[in-house]
C-alpha cells in the first residue's frame, strides 16, 4: 500500500498511524453492529448568470441503531444537554462513499481520511435557504441546509466563535478540551450582546450572509449550530477543521486554516465586502490585518471585541495596534456587542435606532 500523498510526496507517519486506528475502530463498530450515519452540516452556494455551485459538508460515522434522527441527535438527547465528549466517540468511516441530490441532479462522492465531506458541486440555485438530500452508503438519508449566495451581494459577515460568539475565559491549551469534550452545550454561554449587534447588522443589510469562522473540530458543529439557535445568532455555515496530523505535520494550524478561508471566501465572492468580527485573546487581529492589506477591496471593517484583562492573560495577551497597518479599513475595539453596535453606528454601518435617535433629539 502506498504511503505518498496526493502529490506524491510520503506521508507523515503519524497520519499513517491516525488512517490505521480509523480503520481498526471501523472494524470493531461495525462487528458490534453499528451502522454508517451522515450528520449533515450547514453549506452554503453561489447564484451567478455564468453558473453556480454548492459546497456542501457533513461528517460520516457509524452509531448504533436509532441513535440519530435524520443526522441529528435524537429530541430527549438534546434536551437533557450533550457532553461534549460524545462528540468525539463516535467511530468514522474514512473515505466514506456519499450520494448528493440537489436540484433533481444526483452526486457521488467521497469523504475525505478523516470521514469530513466538503465538496463544491457544480449546481444551479436561487439565492436563498435550500435543503439538499445525503445518504451514506448502506445509511439513513439526511438533509443539509445550504445558504446560497447572489453574485451582486454586497455586503457580508465573518465571525470567529471562541470568545466573540460563545464566552470561554479558559487557557488557550485548555480551552480546546474542556468546551469539546467536558462542558454540556447547555452550559456555555453567549458573548453579552454580540448576537444582537449581528442581527442589526442584517437588518441593515438583508440578505447578507453570516459565515462563522473557528479552529474547533467538525465533531463540535451540530452543537456549536444547536447553541447559536438557542441564543439567535445569524444562522450561517461554520467553517471548522478537522484535528489530528496532516499529510506533513503532527498537528494542524488553526491560523493556517483561518487564513486559508478567508482567502477562498474573497476568491469565490468576488463582490462582498465583509465585516471582520473576532477578539483581541490571539490571533484574529494579526490574521484580519494581513487579509485586509492582502484584499482591501474584501474588508468593510474590522470588529474585535476586547477581552477583560483577566480573559486576555488567559488567552495569551492582548494584541497590538494591527489597525495602524490597514489604511482605509476602519477597525473597531470594544469589550461587548453593545459598544461594539456603537462603534459600527458611528462607521455608519448601522443606522441609529429608533431610542437612540429620540434620546439625540
Amino acid at each position: 500500500m502506498s504511503h505518498a500523498s496526493s502529490d506524491g510526496v510520503a506521508r507523515h507517519v503519524a497520519s499513517r498511524l491516525e488512517d490505521r486506528y480509523h480503520r481498526w475502530r471501523a472494524r470493531g463498530a461495525r462487528s458490534r453492529g453499528l451502522k454508517p450515519v451522515i450528520l449533515p452540516y450547514v453549506g452554503y452556494g453561489y447564484s451567478s448568470e455564468d453558473g453556480g455551485w454548492v459546497r456542501v459538508f457533513a461528517r460520516v460515522v457509524l452509531a448504533r441503531p436509532g441513535a440519530f434522527e435524520d443526522g441529528h441527535h435524537k429530541a430527549q438527547v438534546i434536551d437533557d444537554g450533550i457532553r461534549g465528549f460524545r462528540n468525539f466517540i463516535s467511530a468514522i468511516i474514512p473515505q466514506g462513499n456519499v450520494s448528493i441530490e440537489v436540484a433533481g441532479r444526483h452526486f457521488e462522492v467521497q469523504a475525505d481520511r478523516g470521514g469530513v465531506l466538503d465538496v463544491k458541486l457544480q449546481v444551479d440555485l436561487e439565492p436563498g435557504w435550500h435543503e439538499i438530500s445525503l445518504r451514506v452508503h448502506d445509511g439513513d438519508d439526511a438533509k443539509a441546509s445550504i445558504l446560497v449566495i447572489s453574485e451582486h451581494q454586497k455586503f457580508g459577515i465573518i465571525s470567529d466563535v471562541d470568545d466573540t460568539v460563545v464566552v470561554t475565559a479558559l487557557p488557550r491549551p485548555l480551552l480546546a478540551a474542556w468546551n469539546s469534550f467536558v462542558l454540556s452545550e447547555h452550559a456555555r454561554v453567549a458573548t453579552p450582546g454580540m448576537a444582537v449587534m449581528m442581527q442589526r447588522m442584517l437588518h441593515e443589510y438583508p440578505g447578507s450572509p453570516t459565515i462563522y469562522l473557528s479552529t474547533g473540530a467538525w465533531n463540535v458543529a451540530q452543537t456549536l449550530q444547536r447553541f447559536m439557535s438557542r441564543n439567535l445568532y445569524p444562522r450561517g455555515p461554520l467553517l471548522l477543521t478537522d484535528w489530528g496530523p496532516t499529510d506533513r505535520a503532527w498537528f494542524r494550524s488553526g491560523q493556517q486554516h483561518k487564513v486559508d478561508q478567508l482567502r477562498r471566501l474573497a476568491q469565490e465572492f468576488p463582490n462582498i465586502s465583509w465585516v471582520l468580527i473576532g477578539d483581541d485573546g490571539q490571533h484574529d487581529p494579526a490574521i484580519y490585518a494581513e487579509f485586509a492589506r492582502r484584499c482591501p477591496e474584501h474588508v468593510r471593517a474590522i470588529v474585535i471585541r476586547q477581552l477583560t484583562p483577566s480573559e486576555a492573560v488567559l488567552a495569551g495577551g492582548r494584541s497590538q495596534e494591527l489597525w495602524r497597518t490597514t489604511p482605509g479599513i476602519p477597525w473597531v475595539y470594544e469589550p461587548d456587542g453593545a459598544r461594539i453596535l456603537e462603534g459600527l453606528t458611528r462607521l455608519g454601518l448601522v443606522s441609529p435606532d429608533d431610542e437612540s435617535l429620540e434620546e439625540q433629539r
